[in-house]
């Protein structure tokens, strides 16, 4: 089956073209927002041990991300020794796939996303992100990919423009995009090598998660030792080393560091939303999703009936 090509100013999936699996690889594929350095951390501490020794995004690179030179980045990883975890937001068609690697998907509640995704903007350092990519790769590739609308001033306007988008990689999010992402991952979620986390499901229950990935990476755990990677492994806990755990450091991409860890719950969507506006959201997701993707995506398992 011919991979899809997902391409925009911050990544590139064809970098993954050059990059040789390993047996007991171990892909970190979701939308943004969604958890994705909380997992990459999980599976450090996992793998690795709770005490390490240099910046999580060195342990487990963004492959296709467009601010570190490709070479670098997979001379990075053929050199690593312990067993490999590397971070994408590429869907699951755009990635090589190997039934010897473990591919990790994590959901969230898309309301949450979207609040999440404002931040993150928020905290985003456009210049030293411009500055980064064309000492790693040039900017002559941006020729033709069209450039994000400016935003609404109004939060309420922006969550709509974000929920009525149609789906664009080009642009890194919008609701379709994600909801996109996840169903290549639904559709094979049977395959023994294929697992679906959720954010709701690892603030509910962080030590049965946690147990549940290590099963999932056939990783032997025993209860107390998953309850104690959850004291360290907890939103808070990450927060606290945000120099250390936040992605590309290096480069400076954050105005805050701290900030990139913001709240790190749910239902802050409510804020925007009243009962016409939740019946609204609700029609849209109807129109992207297949019923029990679109239940899954907002409650996660443990909360799915």
């Amino acid at each position: 089956m011919d991979r899809k090509r997902y391409r925009s100013m911050v990544s590139d999936s064809a970098r993954w073209d050059d990059f040789a699996f390993r047996a007991d690889d171990i892909v970190i594929s979701t939308p943004p927002k969604c958890g994705t350095t909380w997992m990459q951390t999980l599976c450090a501490y996992l793998i690795l041990g709770t005490d390490l020794d240099r910046p999580l995004a060195d342990i487990s690179p963004w492959l296709d991300m467009q601010i570190n030179a490709p070479a670098e980045v997979l001379a990075m990883l053929e050199a690593q020794h312990h067993r490999r975890f590397i971070k994408t937001h590429t869907p699951l068609d755009g990635l090589p796939y190997d039934d010897r690697v473990s591919y990790i998907c994590v959901g969230r509640d898309p309301r949450d996303v979207a609040v999440s995704w404002e931040h993150h903007q928020e905290n985003f350092d456009v210049v030293n992100f411009i500055n980064a990519r064309a000492a790693a790769v040039g900017l002559d590739d941006l020729e033709g990919l069209e450039p994000p609308a400016p935003p609404a001033e109004d939060p309420v306007e922006r969550f709509w423009a974000w929920v009525d988008g149609e789906p664009s990689f080009t642009n890194m999010m919008s609701l379709s995009s994600m909801l996109e992402h996840l169903e290549t991952f639904w559709d094979v979620r049977a395959r023994p090598n294929i697992a679906m986390f959720h954010y709701a499901d690892l603030l509910t229950d962080l030590p049965g998660e946690i147990a549940r990935l290590a099963n999932v990476l056939g990783i032997e755990i025993t209860t107390e030792r998953a309850a104690e990677l959850a004291a360290v492994g907890s939103f808070g806990s990450m927060k606290a080393r945000a120099d250390t755990l936040i992605p590309e450091r290096s480069s400076q991409i954050f105005l805050d560091n701290s900030t990139f860890f913001h709240t790190g719950g749910s239902g802050q969507w409510r804020d925007l939303l009243d009962d016409a506006g939740v019946e609204r959201y609700e029609k849209r997701v109807a129109e992207l999703a297949p019923p029990d993707l679109a239940e899954w995506a907002h409650n996660g398992w443990l909360g799915v009936k």
